[in-house]
């Protein structure tokens, strides 16, 4: 089974804040982008659903800086 804290593409940290003990209780980024699901679908059956993407696997980091400004 994949370390949930890892991205199942690319193995960086998702920076996933559901599978952080320390930040459980904390809103994840993705709450905040839309991923397109083609993304999704594009990771082989085996690990969807399994992990998180890191943002720039999840194709938001743009999304991501925008909502920050």
């Amino acid at each position: 089974m994949p370390d949930t804290q890892y991205c199942p593409a690319c193995g960086a940290p998702n920076q996933c804040a559901l599978a952080d003990p320390r930040r459980a209780t904390q809103a994840c980024w993705c709450y905040a982008v839309t991923i397109d699901p083609a993304v999704l679908q594009a990771l082989p059956a085996e690990l969807r659903d399994k992990a998180c993407l890191c943002p720039r696997c999840a194709a938001v980091e743009e999304q991501l800086r925008s909502s920050t400004d």
